[in-house]
């Protein structure tokens, strides 16, 4: 058979692999030995079938295969029980043995070498990874991220009784993130798929991330190896300058990343929120990586806003007053309203359970010179504006006042405007619902005193 017979054969059955309804003839003992003989994952003397000596071809044969075993739960089964070298499936739920199947594919098409349990090696000097090697890669991601993304926030032992299983996983993950590929747009697509794995990997695993050894032109925080955050955070700039919507799971995971170890929240602090010095314009105005994120908090798309708001606020060790100083409080005000911390309050307990140390920020000296001027609303040094009311009589003073206020009851009367105040949670809430429940509650104090007049 041709190479070029051979390969629209094994395309055309990868096609169909992914149609549950039609995986019949695949499913047998011989079509799945077969499969994974011609894949390089079967070493049975007693096969026949000489392996598939084209790596592109291989590599089509692994497709099929993990269709096969992802949509059929009887070949999940035969697969444990056949248990293919290397891969080592130990149970029968795919769920399960399908991540370490999946993550040796990985390990494949990236020419993944280790170098400690947890750290793979990274040579400068190899040959970047070829386009199909970077395919192959990502199809591989995105089965994995279709069964892993329920053990996100969950302890790996819960998950499958096995933590190093996902550790070891977001140490090739972290390759992902670091090795270069013969085309800039297979890169970055190998990247997307990786950000987006990051994302459904148990919050306890990411650790790996920063805890390899430095090298000597390494990024680094505290003795922490910060490459990959570094490499993470440059991908999210270039998100920011292309398309919007590509951009939630990578401010998600650094989100993650920065709740679960604060080395890698001190360096993105670094990077995202420098010391103020200068509040001349507007946080939303300019072209800093903070300012682009300011803009963003305002943005029409709403998860893309709170990805982008709460990625900022994390940052800002979940604390009021910083959140404001670096954002404005109109910009800060959505993400402050949703979580009840409109009255100042700081942010209580997150759900992961994230303790933030007690250190300060310190103002710069800069920053002190102009703080007493900074509009908190906006973010920014004005200009100080005259008095409107200056030369005006107290008589006058007081008709002007009148007016007002009947120009706000005029206005929420005919509903261009809906007076909002805060309530005992620090939510915003209309001034009428305030008025009915300040009413229920001298009502119930009435009724309470007049009980206690009657005893």
């Amino acid at each position: 058979m041709s190479f070029q017979t051979c390969m629209t054969c094994l395309r055309s059955l990868r096609i169909l692999s992914r149609d549950k309804k039609v995986l019949g003839p695949l499913i047998t003992d011989r079509a799945l030995l077969t499969l994974a003989h011609l894949g390089g994952i079967s070493h049975e003397e007693e096969e026949k079938e000489e392996k598939v000596d084209d790596e592109v071809n291989r590599k089509e044969v692994m497709k099929i295969f993990c269709n096969i075993v992802y949509n059929n739960a009887w070949a999940q089964e035969r697969a444990s029980e056949l248990r293919y070298e290397p891969f080592q499936l130990t149970v029968s739920n795919f769920n399960e043995g399908g991540v370490p199947l999946l993550t040796t594919v990985l390990e494949k098409s990236l020419s993944v070498q280790w170098k400690e349990q947890y750290e793979v090696v990274l040579n400068p000097t190899a040959p970047p990874i070829s386009v199909e090697d970077s395919q192959q890669a990502q199809e591989a991601l995105k089965i994995l991220f279709n069964i892993t993304h329920s053990t996100h926030t969950q302890d790996p032992e819960e998950v499958s009784g096995d933590a190093s299983l996902y550790r070891h996983l977001a140490a090739v993950l972290r390759h992902c993130l670091m090795v270069s590929c013969e085309e800039e747009e297979a890169a970055d697509e190998l990247k997307g798929h990786a950000v987006n794995m990051l994302s459904a990997l148990p919050l306890s695993c990411l650790d790996v991330l920063v805890s390899v050894p430095l090298a000597p032109d390494s990024h680094q925080t505290n003795g922490a190896n910060t490459d990959c955050v570094h490499n993470l955070l440059m991908y999210m700039e270039r998100k920011l300058e292309q398309v919007k919507e590509r951009l939630t799971p990578v401010l998600n995971s650094l989100t993650e990343c920065s709740r679960a170890h604060r080395d890698t929240r001190h360096y993105l602090r670094q990077q995202i929120l420098p010391p103020l010095r200068d509040a001349s314009t507007k946080p939303e105005e300019g072209n800093t990586m903070r300012n682009r994120l300011v803009r963003l908090m305002t943005n029409l798309d709403t998860e893309l806003k709170h990805c982008a708001a709460d990625l900022l606020f994390v940052l800002c060790k979940e604390s009021v007053r910083r959140f404001v100083k670096y954002t404005g409080y109109g910009n800060a005000a959505g993400l402050l309203a949703t979580r009840g911390l409109l009255g100042g309050q700081r942010s209580k307990a997150t759900s992961s359970g994230t303790q933030y140390s007690s250190d300060s920020d310190s103002d710069t000296e800069e920053y002190r010179q102009i703080k007493d001027r900074v509009n908190p609303v906006t973010g920014q040094v004005e200009e100080e504006q005259p008095d409107p009311m200056e030369g005006m009589t107290e008589e006058e003073k007081e008709e002007e006042a009148h007016r007002l206020i009947s120009l706000f009851n005029k206005l929420s009367k005919d509903n261009m405007i809906q007076p909002m105040g805060l309530n005992e949670e620090g939510q915003l809430v209309p001034l009428s619902e305030l008025r009915d429940l300040s009413m229920e509650e001298t009502k119930s104090e009435e009724e309470h005193d007049d009980l206690e007049n009657v005893e």
